[in-house]
């Protein structure tokens, strides 16, 4: 046990005390919450305003299209067929033709010419513009105003989920399920890849010859396994007790100006003295609404268990690999796609969480971490399931590290040889 010790303690101070640690350790919360921002940016950005050329032969659209921000139209009289063979970009980027027509026809087809692709969003926007001012054709003519229409259309029922004589949040769930479930895939390919490397790097540089003529094969393993887990949770525990910190501190003030910036009524409120509930009704529902220390805990458990239970197996791939580093490919794919199945399976449990793929996925030991965290913010796993899952994941585990120590036993010593998965099988099975 002592040089068990030993191995876990040169395998985690050789990792920490990298400078490249303690800047990714720093800066990965602010890379993610910058490329988040980054994507949300690209998605609502506005697309390039395109000059749309109109031959409205019905006269029905041509006095109500009105210029917006993703389109300008310019109305001509006219044959359109002489027209569109004169397309020029530097007046206008494509000709919309509109023939004489029915409103009460159920399929209208309109005619969008271009030399350019001008787009989807153009394309939606004219699109939209067309059948609103259609639909407002049709209601004059079926006797019905905007006012009517308007409340046929509003949205007079809203449903208000209670859960145990509290209202809960299914965005906020779905929020936090998703990004522990990320996480967790993160994790487990990318510290189970360090451990990979690890004993790869050992074997070729022929060091590990040294290492186990003073330790078992076993011992050095599971050495690397722990020391690299600390690395992880190190690293995990740092940026929960930073996500607490800056919720508890910048929370108050970054939703605030969200809400109000949403709601001009809660901005006016806010502004007088002494009168913030609004504010802190949206914190509360963010900050106490889910069982934050439920969900860590839990997030604890599935990231050691899921990396326990796939660092065995990376390990075990690292010591079959021999000179050549690019050997590891045929044997982590199979280890690689249940990471990937249960990144899957998370998409249908968080859309439905008791959903039979969900729970079958919850309680898989190869798909169980990411896709029960997933279901866990819900609030409404059974207990059953909960402690199936977590007896199916350490027995995964102890049954995956005793045949990764077969494998590892073996393949850390051998040299020279292309190892076949056959070959494999039969150290496994081997007494």
């Amino acid at each position: 046990m002592n040089k068990i010790f030993i191995i876990i303690k040169r395998e985690y101070l050789a990792r920490v005390k990298k400078r490249s640690f303690i800047i990714l350790t720093l800066l990965i919360p602010f890379l993610l919450i910058g490329f988040a921002a980054l994507m949300g940016s690209i998605a609502s950005s506005k697309s390039e305003k395109k000059t749309i050329a109109v031959v409205d032969e019905s006269q029905l659209f041509a006095p109500k299209l009105k210029n917006n921000e993703n389109v300008d139209y310019i109305m001509f009289q006219g044959n359109a067929d002489s027209l569109k063979h004169h397309l020029d970009k530097d007046k206008y980027d494509a000709l919309l033709h509109i023939p004489t027509f029915d409103i009460s026809q159920k399929d209208i087809n309109f005619n969008l010419y271009y030399n350019e692709q001008v787009g989807i969003v153009t394309e939606k926007t004219i699109d939209d513009n067309l059948n609103s001012i259609l639909m407002d054709a049709r209601m004059t003519k079926a006797g019905i105003n905007n006012d009517q229409l308007k409340f046929l259309q509003s949205e007079s029922i809203h449903i208000s989920s209670i859960k145990d004589g509290k209202e809960s949040s299914n965005g906020i769930s779905i929020a936090i399920g998703t990004g522990c479930g990320f996480l967790l895939y993160m994790f487990m390919l990318f510290y189970g890849m360090s451990v990979m490397r690890s004993v790869m790097e050992e074997k070729t540089n022929r060091i590990a010859e040294i290492i186990v003529s003073s330790v078992k094969p076993f011992e050095l393993m599971m050495g690397k396994i722990i020391g690299v887990a600390l690395v992880g949770l190190t690293q995990v525990l740092f940026w929960v007790l930073l996500i607490f910190v800056c919720s508890t501190l910048g929370a108050p003030i970054l939703l605030g100006n969200m809400h109000l910036s949403m709601d001009p009524t809660a901005m006016n409120q806010a502004m007088q003295p002494n009168n913030n509930e609004n504010i802190k009704l949206v914190i509360n529902s963010f900050l106490h609404g889910p069982n934050w220390i439920v969900i860590i805990l839990w997030f604890l458990f599935y990231f050691l268990g899921g990396y326990f239970l796939y660092a065995a197996l990376f390990a075990s791939v690292g010591s079959l690999v021999n000179e050549d580093p690019q050997e590891s490919s045929q044997y982590t794919l199979p280890i690689t796609l249940p990471i990937i199945l249960g990144f899957v399976i998370m998409s249908k449990a968080i859309s439905d969480p008791n959903s039979p793929l969900a729970i079958f996925g919850s309680l898989f030991p190869l798909t169980s971490p990411i896709v029960m965290m997933a279901r866990i913010p819900f609030g409404d796993v059974p207990a059953w399931q909960l402690i199936t899952s977590a007896a199916l994941l350490i027995l995964g585990f102890l049954f995956t590290t005793w045949m990764a120590g077969k494998i590892y036993r073996t393949g850390i010593l051998m040299y020279g040889k292309k190892i076949s998965l056959k070959e494999v099988g039969k150290w496994v099975v081997r007494r």
